[in-house]
Parts: C-alpha cells; structure tokens; sequence
C-alpha cells in the first residue's frame, strides 16, 4: 500500500488545482483518473470543448457575419462535416491534456489510472483498466468527480441521434436540423453553436424565457440576436416523448429522423435532439456509504466553508458539490480545499465577487448584482448603460446589438454589478468585477482613459449615463430653499 498526504479522486479542475496546490506546498499527491487522460468534464466533454466548437462555429460563418462588399464564401463552405468540425476541438483537447500531465510531473504528482473507490476515511482502493487493484492510505481525500448530464424518461436514448451534452461530441454526421431540450447555459450555447453552421434550430424550454438569471434587458438582446441567427423558441411547453419519426428522409443516406412531442401536442421532426435539462453529481459507487456522508437527490455533495465533507478527512470540490458548477470556482474550491486540510496559510476563501460567462452567440457575462436583485436588497440604484452600435469598436466587430449594462449605488456612485451581452462579453467582465471589489465606481470609469477603439469604452458611456440619470433626478426634487 503506498501512503499519500493527500488521494485526489478525479482530474478535473477541483481535482487537478488541489493536486497542484498541494504539492507547491510539499505535500506528497496522487490523483486517480479513470479516463484515459486527465481534465474531466471540462477538457472532455464541457467547457473546452463546446468553446471551442463555438469558436470553430464563428470562423466558419464569419464572412455571413461581416460580409465583404463583392466577396462571398465558396461552395464548400456551405456543408461542413462533422469530422471537420471537430477537428480543431481535438487538437485544443489534446493540448489541454498535455498541460495538465506536464503540470502534474512538474510538481511530483503521481497520476493514478482507475476507478477510485473510498474504503474508510484514509484508504482509497483503485481498479485499474486491466483489472489490477491497489490501496492507497491518504491522511486525506478529495473528491471532484464532477457531474453527468441528467437524461430525461421522456426520449430513447438508444435512437441514433437522441444525445446529451457528452453524446453530441461523439456524432458522426452533421445534422440538417436540431431540437434542443432545455433552455439552460449548455443547451443555448449548443444552439447557438449549431445555428451559426446554418443548422435549422428549434429550443424548448418549459419556462418562459432563457437563462431567469440574466438581467432582463441583457436577456432580451440575447434572446433576440438568437432568433436572428435562425433558432426557433418553444417557450412554456415540456417534453412529453422522442421517438423514432414515421417520416422517411428526403435524402438518401440521410440520418432517421425523429419525433420530439411537446405538451401542447406539437410534433417536431429533426435528425438530432440534444437533452440539456440538469446534471447530476457522479457520486454513484464511490463509496461514500464507509465515510457515512449522504449525497442530495441530484447525487450533490454538502460541504462546510473549508469544502470539508461531513466526514473530517474527506473533501470535495467543483461541480459534484453543486452550484454554482463553474470552471473557474471548481478552480478556486480545489486550491482552498487543499490549504484548509493542511493549515496552508495561503489561500483561505472564495473572491466575493465570482463572474459568470455564458458562451452563446452573442456571448453573456455578468458580475454582481442585477438591477433587480439590488431593488429586492433595498439598494437605491441606478443604472447605466453602453450600447455596442454606438462604439466604432463594435461596429467594426459588427455587433449592432450588443450592450453593456451597469449598477450603481445612487448614493455612493459606486458600481455594484454589470451584465454584458455581446462580442468579448466574458472578457470585459473581469473589469467590473475589479471595479466591485476595489470600491470603484462612476468617477472613476469617467476619469480612466481607454484604448481608443475599444469595447473597454463602453463602461465610460454608462457612467456618464448614469450620472446623467443622478443628475435628472436630483433636479426633479425640490431643494430645501425652493420649499
């Protein structure tokens, strides 16, 4: 049995920032991986793959997007095959796994091949691929197993063509037309991706609206630059079954198609459906039942402040621990959850101010509050916003429709939230979120120059309107002396 400070179940990026954090500090690691390279959800089949299909998507459609006056894209342009779709997520994926790997034999991690199980609250027994077993004696043990797509009742999923987030990855052809189900983070980028290839798009979502979450005006514009990109709502309606369609292809060698039914009795005919509603936390055959710890219904883990399980030697992190199931906070959860156990007086607590970024066409960031959520707290608000078609950044970008919306408290002037919609959403965030957590505000985005173009200027002109909304509605109320 060889002995660890420390047995990571997963390389995901709770798993794989925890190995790596510590080991900076000395700690002796090992991380089991069942798959055949490390990265988890977010290099194999999440957040490094889908974004890179999408950037795939917007260089393939990027002369419909910015057109050049006499000059059109070819005709082989017109039909592009799965293969060649995928290639370049491959590649990224590829890289991905690479870094990770280095990374791990930089700092003296040792990568485990196998499926992890927990025996007690210092033994982990790993099944490698050929059957082999081993012990391992850790004075403490991670989780980030991370979570699975959630598949509804309602469709086959043996039917070629029904798949999850994970099983749209692996499709062989190109689909002529998608049914997406569910109006979430995974299934709108997924829509967007495949509608900016010119696939014909239909997305249900049982809510009335995407996303409730957003500021409503940046939902509006999102919903709206989704529409234009051909995606048709179902919104307010469930799925009641997804079958084998009776309707014959048009077109030889074309895939089986299929019948998606919706509550209100409407039949949609596709020859693919992506089921996008929930994940679960991979919590199954773990073992958690020798450590007495319980997951939730969804398979979630609950975890303490310090990411510390109900059983004192174990942790866990990312998105087996739930909301809010980001990259970068699983990040963040890894690296905590390592210093806590070992006392590391190094990094302590989560930033209070976590951005979210969204990478539908256009694109969705946001930090902070709402105008909204500032209303339900009893803040007095007031809000600003910059709009893309009036920056020459953007309309050099070609985004007429973007906008950048920002909070601010009336009485402070400082900024309390953004949301933005639009080209290099999730990157214009991370000035907000500086912004928010240094005590910034209007005085300060109108006295700090920017680039000139840029999209950054977008955060001067909603100051500016801002404070021209401060100083209208100071000149409504009628001062002392009037009286």
């Amino acid at each position: 049995m060889r002995s660890f400070d420390l047995v990571v179940i997963g390389s995901g990026p709770a798993g794989e920032k925890a190995a790596l954090q510590a080991a900076a500090f000395g700690r002796r690691v090992a991380v089991v991986e069942m798959e055949p390279r490390p990265g988890g959800a977010m290099v194999n089949t999440g957040t490094i793959a889908s974004k890179a299909l999408r950037e795939t998507a917007l260089v393939a459609s990027a002369l419909r997007r910015r057109p050049i006056p006499g000059w059109s894209q070819g005709s082989d342009q017109d039909r592009l095959s799965m293969a060649r779709f995928m290639a370049r997520r491959t590649l990224v994926q590829m890289e991905e796994h690479d870094r990770i790997e280095t990374d791990f034999d930089d700092a003296g991690v040792v990568m485990i091949r196998g499926r992890g199980v927990i025996l007690d609250a210092h033994t982990v027994e790993v099944t490698a691929p050929g059957g082999q077993i081993e012990r391992l004696a850790a004075s403490f043990i991670m989780i980030a197993t991370g979570s699975s797509p959630a598949r509804g009742k309602q469709a086959d999923f043996t039917l070629p063509g029904v798949v999850d987030a994970n099983g749209i990855l692996e499709l062989d052809f190109m689909p002529r037309s998608l049914v997406v189900v569910g109006g979430g983070v995974i299934g709108c980028e997924y829509a967007s991706i495949f509608a900016e290839l010119g696939v014909e798009v239909t997305l249900i979502e049982p809510r009335v609206g995407l996303m409730r979450f957003l500021d409503v005006d940046v939902r509006g514009v999102l919903e709206a630059g989704m529409s234009d990109a051909g995606i048709a709502f179902r919104f307010g309606l469930s799925v009641t079954g997804v079958r084998a369609s009776t309707q014959a292809s048009l077109e030889e060698g074309a895939p089986q198609l299929l019948t998606t039914e919706l509550s209100n009795g409407e039949c949609l005919v596709s020859e693919c459906v992506l089921w996008s509603l929930g994940r679960q936390g991979n919590t199954r055959h773990l073992g958690l039942e020798s450590i007495g710890v319980q997951p939730d219904e969804r398979g979630n883990l609950t975890v303490d402040r310090e990411y510390r399980t109900t059983c004192p030697s174990v942790f866990a992190g990312g998105d087996v621990i739930g909301f809010p199931a980001l990259a970068s906070t699983s990040m963040e959860q890894g690296r905590i959850a390592a210093c806590r156990m070992f006392g590391i007086p190094f990094h302590s607590d989560l930033a209070a101010t976590i951005p979210i970024g969204i990478y539908t066409i256009p694109a969705v960031a946001a930090v902070g509050k709402t105008a909204e959520e500032a209303v339900a707290a009893g803040i007095d608000v007031v809000t600003g916003c910059g709009y893309y078609r009036n920056n020459p950044r953007g309309r050099m970008l070609g985004d007429d429709r973007g906008l950048l919306k920002a909070v601010f408290e009336r009485s402070t002037r400082r900024l309390i939230g953004v949301s933005i919609v639009g080209e290099d959403a999730t990157e214009l965030v991370h000035l907000a979120q500086w912004a928010i957590a240094s005590g910034h505000g209007i005085d300060f985005l109108i006295e700090t120059c920017f680039n000139y173009p840029s999209l950054s200027d977008l955060y001067k002109d909603a100051a500016y309107h801002a404070l021209r909304e401060i100083e209208a509605r100071d000149a409504s109320v009628p001062s002392a002396k009037a009286a």
